[in-house]
């Protein structure tokens, strides 16, 4: 069977990566031919994160997907899509662009819904407001990255809605085979530049004031392109090659996030990735966050900026502590996040798709 995956993104884009890409080897043993076709490359974003311009290389995206829609037809067998195939674009004309009688499996993890039915302008909220909840309803299934995303889906009229949590690779995402031994603790984050402003910064002044008093570094993977150290501020520039032993540097990981509706969509990718490497979190009691993390288990979760002092001074203070919250971290992955489990489950359910065995109604319109 022919599966072409339309991604936002390449390996750079974290969303594709493990949403989309580090599925490739079981969707290939489960016996698709696969091709990916990302509507940016990765030039796109180390552009966008440099703050170089992108808009020429957004106007080639949309020409290069417009075509790859149009030539479609006929030669594929189901779709998996990554929210939606043209941003910013009216749901009319991107259905009419989909090559029609192929089944579509959407994917999300993400309440990307919310920026066009809050937007700030009422032409957009408008136009394009209603756009994420026609695509789920027309395709054969939808893949929710938690139950948020799952409801909004449901009340869309979807058909088919599985919730799919996003997951890693566990042969990959290890605890460190030798202990950091005494030296100070380190609190990390990982995430994107935009992620760090939106959820971290309210926090610093909790954190650093937390750091300082205990002797501690905070460590930020991917808040800036470049390495720079800013007082106890260690920021680090974000590799795929690298993610893992940068993880493991840590001693605790954290997770802060405003309650809003755009961060009750977040799937705590950051959690299972840091639980994976064996260590304890502290996270904001948003949206999944309240379902990965056990409170006083495999990690606290904290709401106040009291909550945040008192359960980063209770790991630091206490070693054996981390390490007992991170083992539990680790077999909450082995045992819920864990691509060797979904792995063979997504393959499942895409395989369905393709054979009309779900009951979505597809791009048959």
């Amino acid at each position: 069977m022919k599966l072409r995956i339309l991604t936002r993104y390449g390996r750079k884009g974290a969303s594709s990566r493990v949403r989309f890409l580090q599925y490739l080897p079981h969707l290939e043993r489960a016996g698709f031919d696969v091709e990916v076709a990302p509507f940016f490359g990765d030039d796109y974003l180390e552009a966008l994160y440099a703050g170089r311009g992108t808009r020429a290389a957004a106007l080639e995206a949309y020409g290069r997907r417009v075509r790859r829609l149009r030539g479609a037809r006929g030669a594929i067998d189901v779709i998996w899509l990554e929210k939606e195939a043209l941003a910013w674009v009216p749901h009319a004309i991107e259905a009419g662009l989909m090559p029609r009688g192929v089944p579509v499996v959407s994917d999300y993890d993400d309440a990307v819904f919310h920026r066009y039915d809050m937007h700030r302008l009422p032409l957009v909220r408008g136009v394009l407001g209603r756009k994420h909840a026609a695509i789920m309803a027309r395709s054969s299934c939808v893949m929710a990255g938690n139950a948020y995303l799952a409801g909004y889906a449901r009340h869309a009229g979807a058909a088919s809605v599985e919730i799919v949590p996003t997951v890693v690779d566990a042969d990959v995402y290890r605890p460190a085979e030798v202990a950091r031994g005494d030296a100070s603790p380190v609190i990390g984050w990982i995430g994107m530049p935009s992620t760090w402003a939106d959820c971290v910064a309210p926090f610093l002044p909790t954190l650093e004031n937390v750091a300082r008093r205990h002797g501690t570094v905070l460590q930020a993977i991917g808040a800036r392109p470049d390495p720079a150290e800013e007082g106890i501020l260690r920021f680090l520039p974000w590799s795929e090659a690298g993610e893992v032993e940068m993880i493991r540097a840590m001693d605790i990981g954290i997770m802060p996030l405003p309650d809003t509706p755009w961060m009750r969509g977040k799937c705590g990718y950051k959690l299972i990735q840091y639980m994976a490497c064996g260590l304890p979190v502290v996270a904001s009691p948003v949206g999944v966050n309240t379902e990965i993390v056990q409170h006083g288990v495999n990690g606290f979760l904290a709401e106040t900026q009291e909550d945040w002092r008192k359960a980063l001074e209770t790991l630091i203070g206490d070693p054996e502590l981390r390490r007992a919250m991170g083992a539990a971290g680790r077999r909450t992955v082995e045992r819920s996040y864990s691509l060797h489990l979904q792995g063979p489950r997504v393959a499942s359910l895409l395989k369905r798709a393709a054979e009309g065995g779900l009951s979505g109604r597809g791009n048959r319109s």
